[in-house]
């Protein structure tokens, strides 16, 4: 172990980080661009075969970025695709990002460290860097902006240059160190773990602007809240969103123990699918609307009325269902499309009932603060429900691959155990363990500290 690692670990004063050297190389979770070809052909796109952890090069510090020790990360759908290589491979991107020049150039290699979430403590800042100092604990969120871009002082999403931080550039999050943007930083909640808080921005940052921002539905009192996937990580923090705005949270799920772990977050009504029969993707469109109309029943029999807002990131075994769910005048907000990307769905129930579809993607920093702002006021709880070692992140990420996980899979990476990171015990102490780890029963026994 290096110098700085320990220094980390035995939490010394931002003084002796910031004399000690960054280490020349570091553990991380990778990609081989060699590897790319590997599932061609191949039905099961295990992603244990291609995830590497190994020892990678340390980047050079920009004048705009920070070095973080990660003590967590956690998995998202994204860390799938760039491991089956799926839709596309995500060495693309990384040869794109380079073509910049200048510091971007250093993001071309024969390797890719992934993930899209992290928390830790900074160790280093470039000499551009001001609000941020070393020793402070950090989340970091995914969008990676160009802060010279003038549209981007209106959203950072909108700037043509933005991209997926760890999905389509290098030096992710899952590992034992990263190098990112001082403007990815957001304030870590002192009273969360290391692994709690990393499980937080990318998921919590896009359920906010699909929901609360006024770029997405922009939710209010009473308003009726339809959440595929409610027990998946955007799920998870939608159904607390909704509940914490004044909002009623319907959730669909596929089981009756994922049933059961929804009602803990908060949701007032929760759907499984599979007893209402819409267990899978319809074959054609007079079975859209035949499904349609029976999940409509299920949601009016127990609330009365129809979605004012229906949050679909699944795509398209789902798509054509949210748009005729939607009551008269809804709302569908859409983010990626784990099902496939090419939706379809009857126009007549869109057009004249005048509906509206409005596409959402990641957050912008300001989001990323107000979604991080709730949990430092203790509004919401978070959602980890297993946690895996870093050299077990094959696994980790093949749980949520074969769509075995609730909630978010954490990854511990220089922390050595769950639980670590509170510096404001008495703040957890006031809000409980039963809010604080709603998930908890599903933490792996061997990993509970």
């Amino acid at each position: 172990m290096d110098e700085l690692t320990e220094a980390v670990l035995r939490g010394a004063p931002p003084e002796e980080l910031a004399g000690l050297a960054l280490p020349q190389d570091y553990t991380a979770a990778h990609l081989r661009q060699e590897d790319v070809p590997m599932f061609r052909g191949v039905a099961d796109k295990d992603v244990r075969r291609s995830l590497h952890v190994g020892r990678v090069p340390l980047p050079e510090l920009a004048p705009d970025e920070v070095v973080v020790a990660v003590m967590a990360s956690s998995v998202n759908y994204n860390t799938v695709w760039s491991a089956t290589f799926e839709p596309v491979s995500t060495f693309g991107a990384l040869k794109r990002f380079a073509r910049a020049g200048g510091y971007a150039a250093r993001h071309d290699q024969p390797y890719q460290v992934i993930g899209s979430d992290a928390a830790g403590v900074i160790v280093r800042t470039g000499a551009g860097v001001r609000r941020w100092k070393v020793g402070d604990h950090v989340a970091v969120s995914t969008a990676v902006v160009d802060d010279q871009d003038p549209v981007t002082h209106a959203d950072g999403m909108l700037g043509a240059d933005q991209k997926a931080w760890g999905y389509e550039t290098n030096f992710g999050g899952l590992a034992h160190y990263t190098v990112v943007r001082a403007s990815q930083l957001v304030a870590k909640p002192r009273h969360l773990s290391w692994e709690e808080t990393a499980s937080i921005p990318l998921c919590g940052g896009t359920a906010y602007r699909m929901l609360v921002s006024d770029r997405g539905a922009r939710i209010k009192q009473g308003d009726v809240v339809l959440i595929w996937g409610a027990s998946g990580g955007l799920g998870a923090f939608a159904v607390q969103l909704v509940k914490n705005g004044g909002g009623i949270p319907v959730g669909v799920v596929n089981s009756e123990r994922k049933a059961e772990l929804v009602r803990r977050l908060g949701c007032d009504v929760v759907i499984n699918r599979e007893e209402i029969g819409i267990g899978r993707a319809p074959e054609s469109a007079d079975e859209t609307v035949e499904l349609a109309k029976r999940l409509g029943r299920a949601i009016r029999q127990q609330v009365g009325e129809d979605p004012h807002v229906v949050f679909d990131h699944v795509g398209r075994a789902t798509f054509g269902i949210s748009v005729i769910v939607a009551r008269r005048g809804g709302t569908v907000v859409t983010c990626g499309s784990s099902t496939g990307y090419q939706h379809t769905f009857d126009n007549r129930y869109f057009w004249m009932n005048l509906k509206r579809i409005i596409g959402s993607h990641g957050m912008n920093l300001g989001e990323a603060d107000e979604m991080m702002r709730l949990y430092r006021l203790g509004l919401l709880a978070p959602v980890v429900s297993r946690v895996y070692p870093l050299e077990e992140v094959g696994e980790a990420a093949r749980l949520v691959q074969t769509n075995g996980h609730t909630g978010k899979v954490g990854v511990l990476c220089l922390a050595d155990r769950p639980g670590l990171g509170v510096t404001d015990p008495a703040t957890r102490a006031r809000l409980g363990e039963d809010f604080l780890s709603p998930l908890a029963e599903e933490r792996r026994p061997a990993l509970v500290g």
